[in-house]
């Protein structure tokens, strides 16, 4: 019996291989690349509500005006997201990643020389379908290669990018355009991510887990494993497989997503996960005008306001550390909770007359709580489905996601048409906020009991 056993070929358990193997360079390479492709996609994206009170003055727009350019970049991340997970789904990760960048590189130039608000809406739609695509498929392909132990905190990493790279908008647009003017900083936010395309072409690995799914070559499969970790068992196997019963389902990855029994826990990530970015965005959006309006400074307005993306970051990094410490459901609801009272202070400061330290630490601790909230839902969504269709099931939340930004930014132009205090408009975000809060703890009574995948 022993030696019919030696005899028969071994196979390897990707999943099992992954997990058990400690982070290394591989790793490290891996989340700085998609780091990098984060960091541009949130300097290109907030690039435009930095450059929004130069534009509006040397163009003569108006608020609703500018509301429109705003959201066209946001229609095309909803599209770019729905689209670029099934793309990834079935072309490969690696693929999307390179072609999203390149897309948001050149739509970037091309609104850098638009010159009519109707031009400057085209290339925003553009932009923003290559910076929607992105973000769910590195997303995937990052969490495919981590292990389970550690996925919260490497994509949350990676995702602290996005809001440094928004933070970094800010700066670098205080500084270009009052030298080089309004065009300067979207200049940079193109020529970056044409540069990082060719870094993403020699040094981005596809997912193995994505090959071993589509049943690709064993030598191949074998070569990438490698870079994670040189065993005799990995030189045994003759066959590779993925673990848990899911993975052997419909390769139809949008079907998967919305079919038993994943179908009730989509849907409540796609609710928490429109509420949080119509949070986000409204305030990543407006918060420049709404402080300029209760009376700041430029200078004033301009450093409080970057202090919520930059506070973003910090909370994508702890939070997914915690997440792999505490039920991670329970943590994101009591976390959005306290980003709807975080904001409801700021509405009070605001109304008060703060305009020092006191406003810039609630600003910077409202933007660890949405922002880092924010990146911890993708780490639940990307730990919720299985590799066949887990490219659909995180970009379907973020493209559902995008019409709650949409909403946001639209609703804040509204609001400001209509002359609503800025203080009533920070109150409000409460509700959205315990939405969310509901909607998660629904979902682990929902799926606790009988899946293992989460983190």
């Amino acid at each position: 019996m022993r030696r019919e056993n030696a005899a028969m070929p071994a196979t390897l358990d990707v999943d099992r291989f992954i997990d058990q193997n400690r982070l290394g360079p591989f790793h490290a390479v891996l989340l700085t690349l998609c780091f990098l492709v984060m960091f541009a996609d949130g300097y290109d994206l907030a690039a435009l509500s930095y450059i929004a009170p130069a534009l509006m003055e040397q163009w003569g727009l108006s608020k609703p005006q500018l509301g429109q350019a705003l959201s066209a970049a946001l229609f095309g991340l909803a599209g770019g997201a729905m689209l670029g997970g099934p793309l990834a789904d079935r072309l490969g990760r690696k693929p999307a990643v390179i072609a999203s960048t390149l897309l948001f590189g050149v739509g970037s130039l091309l609104t850098a020389a638009a010159d009519s608000l109707s031009t400057l809406t085209v290339y925003r739609l553009l932009t923003g379908i290559g910076l929607g695509a992105a973000l769910p498929n590195t997303i995937t392909l990052l969490s495919e290669y981590s292990p389970a132990r550690r996925r919260a905190l490497l994509v949350s990493s990676m995702l602290c990018g996005f809001p440094l790279g928004a933070g970094a908008g800010g700066l670098c647009a205080g500084w270009l355009i009052p030298s080089y003017g309004w065009r300067a900083p979207l200049w940079l936010g193109g020529v970056f991510p044409l540069l990082l395309a060719l870094a993403l072409y020699r040094w981005l690995p596809e997912s193995v887990r994505y090959l071993v799914a589509r049943r690709r070559s064993v030598a191949d499969i074998r070569q990438r494993l490698r870079r994670l970790a040189a065993t005799p068992e990995l030189e045994r196997a003759a066959a590779f497989r993925l673990g848990g019963p899911s993975e052997d389902a419909p390769r139809d990855g949008l079907r998967a997503v919305l079919s038993r029994p994943l179908a009730a826990g989509t849907l409540l990530l796609w609710l928490s996960c429109f509420m949080s970015m119509l949070i986000y965005y409204l305030v990543v959006n407006w918060m420049p005008l709404l402080l300029k309006e209760a009376g700041l400074s430029l200078s004033r307005f301009a450093w409080i306001s970057a202090l919520f993306p930059l506070g973003g970051g910090v909370g994508s990094i702890l939070l997914g550390w915690w997440m792999g410490r505490a039920e991670p459901h329970r943590l994101l609801a009591a976390n959005f909770v306290a980003s709807g009272m975080l904001a409801w202070a700021i509405g009070a400061a605001v109304a008060q007359g703060e305009q020092g330290g006191q406003l810039g630490l609630l600003v910077f601790c409202m933007g660890f709580a949405s922002g880092g909230g924010q990146s911890a839902l993708a780490s639940l969504s990307a730990a919720f489905y299985p590799t066949h269709c887990r490219a659909s099931g995180v970009g379907g939340m973020y493209g559902v996601g995008r019409g709650g930004a949409i909403f946001g930014v639209l609703a804040g132009a509204e609001l400001m048409r209509q002359q609503a205090r800025p203080d009533w408009i920070f109150n409000a975000l409460l509700l959205p906020a315990i939405i969310i809060a509901i909607s998660l703890l629904l979902k682990r009574r929902r799926y606790a009991p009988s899946l293992t995948r989460e983190i």
